[in-house]
């Protein structure tokens, strides 16, 4: 068993086949082929199955791909540990983010911070839904996550308090109001968001006791929001998620505020602050330091 070769378990397990792991590595597909036979031989076990649309994970293969990336994780701590007592700062540090509230608000400001003081460690971002990211730095496929709070899985820094407003058709009575409540809400169609912050939304209004006349449901919120202006119903959206182009002019919708108020904390994660790497520390450190500029 060799590093190179648990990284090409992990990279071929992340990409769902040998040729596309392949060439992200940046060797054959035949020597990908031969790393994940040496592996399966010298353990015992079979690690992928081969189905009609491609190749799938078997179940000791998943148990064993955790343990996989735990080990590299390891391994690249210590890499920047030796690296930082030489006063060196270079490493890899994989970002989880989720849609705009934190690819458009936060990330951006963070990684520019970042990049200025630490040029040698190379960052890498992938993009889910919420719930994906928090499954994602359980599973190490990234070394630090932006997560709504609470989650007590996590070794978490807050960033910022963001809410939950509704999106009114302008010409629509509610419209005038200051606030609006999730009874009025349900007075109208209601435009489910189907991206991360659409199970938040289902809870309060289970926690209330109502049940929204849903007849939509969408994942990108330029969709949602066309939806409205067209009179086609009402929704809830994370105040943070909408652009400021769309709220710094006069719109076919408005924005109001939730009575009572619901809010959601979004924050930066980590698996274990005890097991983090330096390059994830100095990140957490960035966002703490960048904190304030964040508060609404």
């Amino acid at each position: 068993m060799t590093f190179t070769q648990l990284n090409i378990l992990v990279m071929v397990a992340e990409l769902g086949g040998f040729t596309s792991a392949a060439a992200k590595l940046g060797v054959s597909q035949s020597a990908v082929s031969h790393a994940l036979k040496s592996l399966e031989k010298e353990w015992g076990v079979v690690l992928f199955s081969r189905t009609q649309p491609g190749i799938e994970i078997t179940d000791i293969g998943q148990q064993l791909l955790l343990r996989a990336r735990e080990i590299l994780a390891l391994s690249e701590a210590m890499k920047q540990d030796i690296a930082a007592s030489h006063g060196l700062n270079r490493g890899v540090l994989r970002i989880g983010s989720f849609g705009p509230t934190s690819s458009l608000k936060l990330l951006p400001t963070l990684l520019n911070a970042y990049r200025q003081q630490y040029p040698g460690i190379d960052v890498f971002v992938d993009e889910g839904e919420d719930s994906e990211i928090a499954q994602w730095i359980l599973e190490r496929r990234v070394d630090i996550g932006f997560v709504v709070l609470p989650d007590e899985r996590f070794d978490s820094l807050p960033l910022v308090e963001d809410q939950l407003v509704a999106l009114i058709p302008a010409a629509h009575p509610l419209a005038q109001k200051n606030a609006v409540s999730l009874a009025e809400l349900c007075e109208m169609p209601f435009i489910m968001t189907a991206a991360g912050s659409g199970a938040l939304i289902e809870q309060l209004f289970g926690r209330a006791g109502l049940s929204p006349r849903i007849r939509y449901r969408f994942s990108q919120l330029l969709t949602i929001i066309d939806m409205v202006e067209r009179g086609e119903g009402v929704s809830i959206v994370a105040e943070l998620a909408l652009p400021n182009a769309l709220t710094s002019a006069p719109r076919g919708f408005v924005k109001l505020p939730l009575k009572p108020a619901s809010k959601r904390t979004v924050a930066l994660a980590v698996r274990s602050l005890d097991q983090a790497t330096p390059a994830m520390k100095a990140f957490l450190e960035t966002g703490r330091d960048l904190a304030a500029e964040f508060v609404r």
